[in-house]
């Protein structure tokens, strides 16, 4: 019974000073300069971000081209009319090349608010591409502090169940001596498989949290210097 006692103690101790020496908080882990780098390379390679530019640009060209559209109102042709020759049907008192300019009024009066509404398209565009880099940033931060927690989980995971596989052992070796009963060991077989199956699940999120920050990048993890 009292050998009993001191496995059980034991256990408790190595459990307990583990838990300890644990770092339950991802805090430390923050590497904000890293963090700037990753919100760089998303912005850099994130295909709507491009799409962003692309929207941009066309507003930025479209609005160059009407304010610089004015004349399009005006239509400027020449006539010809001989030196040695009369024109019975339209006459004219002018010899030569004559040149002869038309004035549009409608189109004229109107491009000041085609002029205005490409302007403010224009601006549009830029706003939206300002909100979406701030969504992106605000992503990538949050994907990343994701990442850093599923890492911080599978950590306490793992550590949890090497604990496990100790306590195993050791009330194993106590249920061979006959020093334990064959519930107790069972109980401890089962938690073993518990925080195995714990530290899966907890893989399986890390993982899945380098991948959604690694979507945002377009490159992976480890390419980013």
């Amino acid at each position: 019974m009292k050998l009993k006692l001191i496995c059980l103690f034991i256990t408790i101790a190595v459990v307990t000073n583990r838990l300890q020496a644990q770092e339950t908080s991802f805090i430390k882990d923050i590497n904000y300069p890293y963090l700037e780098k990753l919100i760089a390379t998303a912005k850099k390679n994130y295909p709507e971000v491009k799409a962003r530019q692309s929207q941009v640009a066309a507003a930025k060209g479209f609005y160059n081209a009407t304010a610089f559209s004015w004349l399009d109102g005006l239509t400027a042709s020449y006539i010809y009319s001989p030196q040695t020759s009369i024109n019975i049907s339209q006459p004219t008192i002018f010899k030569g090349y004559q040149i002869a300019i038309s004035l549009n009024i409608g189109q004229l009066f109107s491009r000041p608010g085609t002029v205005k509404q490409a302007k403010e398209n224009y601006k549009v565009a830029q706003f939206q591409q300002a909100e979406y880099m701030l969504s992106l940033e605000a992503q990538v931060k949050r994907f990343y502090f994701a990442y850093l927690e599923a890492q911080a989980e599978l950590r306490l995971r793992a550590n949890a169940v090497i604990d496990a596989e100790s306590a195993v052992k050791q009330l194993k070796y106590a249920f061979q001596k006959g020093e334990t009963t064959f519930q107790i060991y069972n109980e401890q077989l089962n938690s073993l498989y518990n925080q195995n199956s714990f530290k899966v699940q907890a893989e399986l999120a890390t993982f899945t949290a380098k991948t959604n920050l690694e979507e945002l990048l377009g490159i992976k993890l480890e390419d980013v210097k």
